[in-house]
Parts: structure tokens; C-alpha cells; sequence
């Protein structure tokens, strides 16, 4: 878990989580460029990084939530959330739901992998059911035992049209140890309901972020998501793909703090002027929400 805690002028931190398959260790690039003006934590989602294996793991993003509960607790005051793919959609889960929602200052999806929103519009559908089937296979190769076939077919789904090295053989390694948890990934995504109304109902400034290499599935889920989200700041990159944030770290990376600190901004503002925070990031900035 990362952690650069001094003393934070803006008394507000950052919570950064991570893709599938991945670890807090990616966000170490943007650590540094917040710089000693935020503590940043990037734990490691369960089943990843230094975490137990694939034992009573979570199946639903509310219990991706619990399990990250301790790194909230680290955390005095409110807090700017990042997301990455998976760890997007338990951004947004954390973001829209008890009991860490009235917390947040600050939200930033990177192509968040939340398949449900796409199953509520009739357009969009196909996308949601070829997902569907991409985990089932997924699903099946690891049920057989065939983790080399897993690992394969999911790294090569979320390369998209980017064409991407083959990863090292330590990094092989390492994802074929935790491949397994994919499936429980899988089926919290698929699980989540009401995504449609819960991105509606946001109120804090949103920053929105995709590729133009990833899947189809992704850039969608974003692009549904700045119709939903008032306000909600989008930045799309053509020559990016999925891991754009570790691809693109010198173009994402300030884009990232700049929406930090300008939500830190707007809170001291309302702090000052005894008006709800919520109501300055739409107002003030964005202009009246809807009614």
C-alpha cells in the first residue's frame, strides 16, 4: 500500500484502486504527482497484489467496499477516489452507496467495468451480452483447469485493438497465481443493479477517462456515463488503450491531480461560504442540475 502521509493542507486524501490482475503498485506514478499535497493510498483489492488468495472472496462490489474498509480508516476527512477497470467499478460503488459515499469529494473512472449499464439500454445490449459471454469462457477455461488458456483470453480481451508485448515470464507467473479471482470479479460485475440511477444521483465533480484502443465495452460505459453524471468532466485518448493510465501516465496523471485540487478548491470555497459542498460542484461549476 502506498502511503506518503505528512501534513496535508487540503486535509483530504486519495484512495486509488487498481485493475484486475493488477496491484496498488500502479498508482505509484501518480503519488508522486500529487507530491506531499495528498496522502495517497493505493491498497491492493482483494485477491491481488500481497493479499490472501482465493479464499471467501467477495462477490458483489459492496463486499469489494468491506473488504476495503481498514483503508478508509487511514483516512481523517474526506476523500478523492480513482479507479481503474475493475477497481473503477468499485469506485463508483463507493462512491453511490452507503456507508463511505457522503465521504467522497472527488470521483475519477478510468474505463470503469460496470457491463450492467449497458444491459438497460436496448442499443447497447449486444455489448453487454458478447461481456457476458467473454466472462463465461473466461469462467470455463479456469473451471478445467486450464489457467495458461484464462490468462490468455483475458489479457487479450482487454488489449482491445492496441497491440500489446507479451507480458515477462515473472509477469506471467504472477497472473496465473491469481487468475483465479477473475471469476469473482466477473460475477460482482454482472451482479450490480441500478447502475443507471446510482450515476444519475452523483453529485461530486467526476472525471471521466478512456481510450480509443480499448474495448468497445469500455469506451461505451464511459461514454453512457458523462450523459448520466452532471457535470462529469470526459477526456477521451484515440492512440490509448485499456492501460492507458500506465501507458499515458504524463498526459492522465495531471489530469487526475488538476481535478483533485480543483475539487479541494471548491470545497474550501463552500466551506467558507457555509454552502453544501454537493451543491457548489454542480452549480458553481457545471451549472444547475437538472430538476
Amino acid at each position: 500500500m502506498s502511503d506518503n502521509s505528512q501534513n496535508f493542507p487540503h486535509k483530504s486524501g486519495v484512495i486509488a484502486l487498481h485493475c484486475s490482475l493488477g496491484s496498488g503498485r500502479q498508482w505509484a506514478r501518480l503519488t508522486e504527482e500529487l507530491g506531499s499535497s495528498h496522502q495517497v493510498l493505493a491498497p491492493d483489492i482483494s485477491g491481488y497484489g500481497g493479499g490472501p488468495g482465493c479464499a471467501d472472496l467477495p462477490t458483489t462490489l459492496a463486499e469489494e467496499v468491506a473488504y476495503l474498509g481498514a483503508a478508509f480508516e487511514n483516512i481523517e476527512g474526506p476523500i478523492h477516489l480513482v479507479g481503474r477497470s475493475y477497481g473503477g467499478a468499485i469506485a463508483f460503488k463507493i462512491a453511490t452507496a452507503p456507508p463511505f459515499a457522503g465521504r467522497v469529494r472527488s470521483l475519477t473512472l478510468i474505463e470503469p467495468v460496470l457491463p450492467t449499464l449497458l444491459k438497460e439500454n436496448p442499443a447497447d445490449r449486444r455489448l453487454h451480452d458478447l461481456f457476458t459471454e467473454f466472462a463465461r469462457n473466461v469462467s470455463a477455461d479456469l473451471w478445467n483447469g486450464m489457467y495458461l488458456e484464462a490468462v490468455d483470453r483475458f489479457t487479450s480481451y482487454w488489449n482491445g485493438s492496441e497491440h500489446a508485448e507479451r507480458p515477462s515470464a515473472e509477469a506471467w507467473l504472477r497472473m496465473i497465481k491469481r487468475i483465479e479471482k477473475v471469476a469473482y470479479d466477473f460475477t460482482a460485475a454482472l451482479s450490480e443493479e441500478n447502475v443507471t440511477s446510482a450515476a444519475a444521483a452523483i453529485k461530486v465533480p467526476t472525471l471521466l477517462l478512456s481510450g480509443g484502443l480499448s474495448p468497445y465495452l469500455t469506451q461505451r460505459i464511459v461514454g453512457r456515463l458523462s450523459s448520466l453524471v452532471a457535470g462529469a468532466d470526459a477526456h477521451h485518448f484515440p492512440a490509448a488503450g485499456h492501460m492507458l493510465p500506465l501507458t499515458h501516465a504524463r498526459l492522465v496523471n495531471p489530469l487526475i491531480a488538476a481535478h483533485i485540487r480543483r475539487a479541494d478548491d471548491l470545497a474550501m470555497v463552500s466551506l467558507a461560504s457555509g454552502v453544501d459542498a454537493g451543491s457548489w460542484a454542480t452549480d458553481l461549476e457545471f451549472g444547475p442540475a437538472p430538476k
